[in-house]
């Protein structure tokens, strides 16, 4: 950020724009503003342990260095991916600690050179930092072996007919566009569109790092309360739908499976794929008979592709069931899933009468609902793992 502080010197006594302030409480306002932010970079320096990090950072540069990792690729991609992960954070908190500089020197032109333009800058810089600090502290939160992990999610229509569904394809694209936000790439593998509208399903994986230890703790249902646009009358209609999360590793490709246990079909896939997918039987649906677990795929151009992709979930599922054996572990991984109905949501998204949305675990709430629903959740998800960190629990499950 370069400041423009020299550009317009004013008057001391200027009055700004944005109402009767006078510039020395624009600038007192702005160093109120600023001061929480930099005690809550302090908090997130010391969550990540930076000193850890960057000697870790240095033993995994010198193991990348090494002529002869990649004789063995499994821990080649193991130490890769460490490595990733830690540049990532040592980077995240460099760019905050510039930022933060670049701040503190333009508080300082501005007591010298009044200026309505670094004013502006400021503020913008200052949202930027919050918004980066919250990542960083939700990040340095994440310590879970999967959190790392990229995420494959489920949604499921549940209580509410047409209004669930079309509710289950807008928490779907909440979370899509949350992921394009942060740069995550998403994979859509399977849609069962609903009978009028909306979705009865979706299958999708989401790619980056963390992208598992940030969603995990969405598993649930969500609640969404709105004048229904499927009513003639338009009555208030509350509806249901739900998320649910495991993390996709590399180990779970190691699963080994008997394929005498696999019912295969094949089918014509609807929806969006252009001329070729609608014209050939090219999906694929796979049912593990011992344990009834289905996935399916239809996002590829071919059947055996899809194919491929459906084994891979299907190997990350069982591999998610083997880790969850005993119930305290499942507790210990991602916590119960309730019924998709009343009394059982994590969080409430209300457009009528009033616009809020509030998480019923941390009681966070937000009241632009359309913003909550274009993926700005980030704070959703960090007030979540502070609220987690403080309660000492690692798994991200709430009781009841």
């Amino acid at each position: 950020m370069i400041f423009a502080g020299a550009v317009r010197i004013r008057s001391l006594s200027i009055v700004m724009a944005s109402g009767n302030e006078s510039y020395g409480d624009v600038v007192r306002n702005l160093k109120f503003e600023l001061q929480p932010l930099k005690n809550k970079f302090e908090q997130a320096k010391l969550l990540a342990n930076i000193p850890l990090l960057t000697e870790n950072f240095k033993e995994l540069q010198l193991a990348m260095s090494d002529p002869g990792l990649w004789s063995n690729k499994q821990r080649a991609l193991e130490i890769s991916a460490e490595f990733g992960q830690v540049k990532e954070k040592i980077d995240s908190v460099e760019a905050v600690k510039k930022l933060m500089e670049n701040v503190d020197v333009g508080l300082e032109l501005l007591e010298e050179l009044p200026d309505e333009t670094t004013v502006v800058e400021i503020r913008e810089s200052i949202k930027e930092l919050s918004n980066l600090i919250g990542r960083l502290q939700a990040d340095s939160l994440l310590s879970g072996p999967y959190d790392a992990a990229d995420a494959i999610c489920e949604v499921h229509a549940g209580a509410g007919g047409t209004d669930a569904q079309d509710w289950a394809e807008m928490l779907m694209r909440m979370y899509t566009r949350w992921a394009e936000k942060r740069k995550f790439k998403v994979e859509i593998d399977e849609i069962t569109n609903g009978a009028q509208a909306g979705i009865l399903s979706a299958t999708f994986v989401v790619k980056g790092i963390n992208a598992y230890g940030l969603l995990a703790n969405e598993k649930g249902v969500h609640r969404l309360v709105r004048m229904s646009p499927f009513d003639s009358a338009h009555r208030r209609h509350t509806s249901f739908a739900a998320l649910s999360v495991i993390p996709m590793l590399q180990g779970d490709l190691e699963v080994v499976i008997n394929e005498a246990e696999l019912r295969i079909d094949t089918f014509r896939a609807s929806g969006a794929g252009g001329q070729h997918i609608n014209k050939t039987d090219s999906a694929v649906r796979i049912t593990h008979l011992p344990t009834n677990i289905v996935v399916s795929c239809q996002n590829e151009r071919s059947q055996l592709m899809n194919k491929t992709k459906a084994m891979n979930l299907l190997k990350a599922k069982l591999a998610e069931l083997k880790r969850q054996e005993s119930e305290e572990h499942l507790k210990e991984i991602s916590g119960p899933m309730a019924d998709v109905a009343w009394g059982s949501q994590i969080r409430s998204y209300v457009l009528a009468p009033y616009q809020q949305v509030k998480d019923l675990r941390t009681n966070f709430e937000i009241g632009d609902v359309n913003a909550v629903l274009n993926g700005e959740i980030d704070e959703f998800l960090e007030s979540f793992l502070v609220y987690r960190h403080q309660n000492g629990n690692t798994s991200g499950a709430v009781d009841g």
